[in-house]
């Protein structure tokens, strides 16, 4: 008696560029596709038909994207590609006149439908008896997880095209919200970090409308979220923070320990006449004196931002402006970008002197070295101190992990020199005992 092999699953190759928020709509595209009895395979090779979700923002990110999306097609030749430079269909499709579609983000299900045509979903396949984990497809590790709560932004900072990519601030429903944090949680998540363009903005769209959550009254607001995101008892670290003023509410949650100690508020200059050209929001004199105020509150509190030099119309004189306020401010974690003409985006329009490149450059340069010295002096005065630490990676020479002032891949890290014994997802106190611009070191004690 002979039996007929059951059928192979259609294999789809995935591959997401660009930001947290772009990683999310990717989980949430692969959540879908293996729901529908698709395997996500790792190699261009295995696939039937690879998606790429690209980074429109800068133009190293569109070249970045164009690279990948010619890459896939020539170890591959069926691809379908999505995200931010999406919405460039044009120019994608100048470059790599083969894919087989293109659209922007957030169309999950037009991306879906796409891979339907190139590859169907098996007939026989049950997604009451092929289960998803009930907290969907993640790319990140096991132990943190990105939590989207809003789509697009409201903003129209000069030098940037998200709104037009993305659209308009849409808020997600808060039960919706604490629902998805609760499932990635009971799936062994210990850290939630909170995206969005504007996380400060959340539920301005509707009002701050009441949803619920758990039979519970919550509202579609940052404070009320982040107070009902800190009962399930993980970390939980805010990211992409506009200084409003409603932001003063959640320090006192940060100093009683309810969720991290931690924001990321995107300054991106602090000269006001640059900050005018960049039509930056949120943005007044008393910021200082606000970062003074919460430090008094919260002492523990970590402050990251990123800032552009080079905006066109930036002299000396505003750079160094930017240079002394950095020695006020005292943040903690400082990235900083040369600013890079992107297509579309109202900046170029402006009546300013652009500035040079060696210019850019050299102010760069000295940003840096300028940044370097205050988070080496901060970090320097955490040794002898006792963290948690929450274990990213272990092998022979120990472990190496982040404590409450480092976000994944884009702070530093936490190097434990006697902690071969733990794994991936552990939380251990550690003794600080020695510090670098960026890393410290730590002896495990619990």
């Amino acid at each position: 008696m002979s039996t007929t092999p059951a059928p192979a699953n259609p294999k789809v190759g995935f591959v997401s560029l660009g930001c947290p928020k772009a990683l999310v709509d990717s989980e949430r595209i692969l959540t879908q596709l293996r729901m529908e009895g698709y395997d996500v395979v790792s190699t261009y090779q295995d696939a039937d038909v690879v998606v790429v979700n690209t980074c429109g923002f800068i133009d190293s990110a569109k070249a970045e994207s164009l690279e990948v999306i010619g890459e896939a097609i020539k170890e591959n030749g069926k691809v379908i590609v999505t995200g931010c430079m999406g919405v460039e269909e044009g120019n994608i499709r100048n470059v790599h006149p083969s894919v087989l579609s293109v659209t922007g983000p957030q169309q999950y299900e037009q991306v879906v439908n796409a891979v339907h045509e190139v590859v169907p979903p098996r007939q026989d396949h049950n997604p009451l008896i092929d289960l998803v984990p009930p907290q969907g497809i993640k790319l990140t590790p096991r132990h943190y997880a990105y939590l989207k709560i809003s789509e697009g932004c409201n903003h129209s900072c000069s030098f940037c095209i998200i709104p037009s990519m993305r659209g308009k601030l849409v808020s997600r429903p808060v039960g919706d919200v604490l629902d998805e944090a609760q499932r990635l949680v009971k799936a062994g998540v210990k850290e939630l970090l909170v995206i969005s363009q504007d996380t400060s903005a959340y539920g301005v769209d509707v009002k701050y409308r009441t949803g619920f959550w758990n039979g519970a009254p919550v509202k579609t607001r940052m404070t009320e979220l982040c107070e009902a995101l800190s009962t399930l008892g993980v970390w939980v670290r805010l990211h992409y923070v506009y200084p409003y003023p409603h932001v003063d509410e959640l320090i006192p949650l940060m100093a009683a320990g309810k969720i991290l100690p931690y924001l990321d508020i995107p300054f991106q200059h602090a000269s006001p006449k640059v900050l005018k050209a960049m039509k930056r929001p949120a943005f007044e004199d008393k910021t200082l004196a606000r970062i003074k105020n919460w430090r008094e509150i919260c002492p523990d509190l970590i402050i990251r931002s990123t800032f552009i030099v080079g905006f066109p119309g930036e002299t000396e004189e505003d750079f160094q402006y930017l240079l002394d306020w950095l020695t006020e401010a005292q943040l903690d974690r400082v990235g900083c970008f040369q600013y890079s003409p992107v297509e579309g985006a109202p900046a170029n329009d402006l009546d300013l002197d652009v500035v040079p490149d060696d210019v850019k450059q050299d102010r760069w340069e000295r940003f840096m070295a300028h940044q370097q010295a205050i988070s080496s002096a901060r970090l320097q005065m955490r040794v002898g101190r006792e963290i948690e630490v929450l274990v990213d990676e272990v092998d022979e020479q120990g472990a190496v992990g982040r404590c409450f002032f480092d976000a994944p891949e884009i702070d530093g890290n936490v190097f434990i020199d006697n902690g071969s014994n733990l794994k991936p997802g552990d939380k251990v106190w550690c003794k600080v005992t020695d510090a670098d611009e960026y890393d410290l070191w730590a002896e495990q004690i619990g």
